[in-house]
């Protein structure tokens, strides 16, 4: 579409996909009815964190100090703005407030995935892997301020090479909303690139936290809350508890630190095994750093999904809007051509689905280990599982094992020095199809 602008030249303006927006307004309507509640969803009411939890730490945090004496406050200083950035529409209440600015954030990361999908190199295929995404997770997406972290974290990936700085800068942010976005920069290309993105991550993480540090009590108090977690019950590690109670186990599900977790026996040495496997996991990750040797453009999002899978999988708490991670990294690596990473961001997307099922819609039968929620946690554990093995297996493939493999005749793809490229990697027209 074009207009006349005086004698000079056409003007085009963009256009948006019809099909993917369609789906996006339909489906976030229903979202919105929902945690609204002008629509019941099946379950227990998945806003009471918002309502009462998150709205209790703005009472707290408007005050000027951090919930010194809450162990549920387990988060990093800056998540203390997106907990306070409902009072930017001082024209609602609380929870309204909290769900309409959500529901913004979601519309932002869409316009972002659309707007990339159509540039060069892009696809449109990470939009619809959001929009999908979060229509599987149900009214939790916009119940947690994840769906916040999340944008930040897409915003990081598309800034990509030609903006290290940014992508720096967004990682570190949203690291101190979360912690998880500093596994963002794990597939940074080597060279100018890498230390570009890197020093702005130092330096904005370091600003922050200082900044916290000497304006508000309590800004690391999260660290000593969240290592005393135990096993929540939707983890990895909880499998073995919910198997083990129907042999006689004798421990009980309990709400502590601020989630459904197992208690007694065996519990803290499936804890600890648990943060074993995630020391072997970015231990791995190392590896595979130190080892790689093709850096393309969807090298960083691949690492970083790959980074979070890894993260999530081992994780001791896997609780419902850890999805949102993963679908929004999904998301990104999918707005690329050159991605492989389309079957693993399949099954998350199914894995979200199961996530909705045995919570909220389920849950009571998940926390008794029937004979409905402990296939529904194997499932959905297992689909975590084999997303994370898979996605671990590509990225080694297609980076440490590419001289061998597929990539081979694709010598041009290679790492180069960063003067060769502004990007930091070469990516010729001919590598593409």
């Amino acid at each position: 579409m074009t207009r006349a602008s005086g004698t000079g030249p056409p003007v085009r303006l963009p256009v948006l996909p019809v099909a993917p927006v369609a789906l996006w307004v339909v489906t976030r309507t229903l979202l919105l009815l929902c945690v609204f509640k002008v629509l019941v969803f099946p379950g227990p009411d998945v806003t009471s964190d918002v309502s009462v939890i998150y709205q209790g730490w703005y009472e707290v945090l408007s005050r000027g100090t951090f919930p010194l004496d809450d162990i549920t406050w387990q988060y990093p200083p800056a998540a203390a703005l997106a907990v306070l950035s409902p009072g930017l529409l001082p024209f609602l209440d609380y929870a309204p407030a909290f769900f309409v600015l959500a529901f913004l954030a979601d519309a932002v990361v869409t316009g972002l995935l659309l707007y990339a999908g159509r540039r060069p190199g892009k696809r449109l295929a990470g939009a619809w892997v959001w929009i999908a995404g979060l229509a599987l997770l149900g009214p939790t997406a916009y119940a947690r301020y994840d769906v916040m972290v999340t944008g930040v974290a897409v915003a990081a990936l598309l800034a990509g090479a030609r903006r290290p700085r940014l992508t720096g800068a967004l990682a570190a942010l949203g690291a101190m909303l979360k912690v998880w976005p500093a596994l963002l920069l794990a597939g940074t290309a080597r060279g100018r690139t890498t230390r570009s993105s890197w020093t702005a991550f130092l330096l904005t993480a370091l600003g922050l936290a200082l900044l916290f540090a000497t304006t508000m009590p309590g800004a690391f108090a999260f660290l000593t809350f969240q290592r005393d977690r135990g096993t929540e019950v939707e983890s990895l590690g909880a499998l073995v508890f919910h198997v083990a109670r129907h042999f006689g186990w004798e421990g009980e599900v309990l709400l502590n630190y601020g989630s459904v977790e197992f208690l007694g026996p065996y519990v803290p040495l499936v804890s600890t095994l648990a943060m074993v496997l995630t020391a072997l996991a970015f231990g791995w990750l190392l590896l595979w750093r130190l080892k790689a040797r093709v850096f393309t453009a969807s090298t960083a999002c691949d690492a970083a999904f790959t980074a979070v899978l890894l993260f999530t999988t081992t994780s001791r708490v896997i609780s419902p809007q850890y999805m949102l991670w993963l679908v929004g990294l999904a998301a990104a690596c999918l707005a690329f051509r050159g991605s492989r990473m389309d079957r693993a961001a399949h099954l998350v997307l199914a894995a979200t689905l199961f996530t909705c099922l045995e919570f909220p819609i389920w849950f009571s039968h998940v926390v008794s280990s029937d004979a409905l929620g402990l296939p529904l946690l194997f499932l959905r554990n297992g689909l975590l599982i084999a997303a994370t093995v898979l996605a671990c297996r590509t990225l080694w493939r297609h980076t440490v094992g590419a001289s061998a493999g597929s990539l081979s005749s694709l010598p041009a793809q290679r790492h180069v020095p960063a003067t060769a490229d502004p990007a930091g990697v070469r990516q010729p027209s001919s590598s593409r199809k």
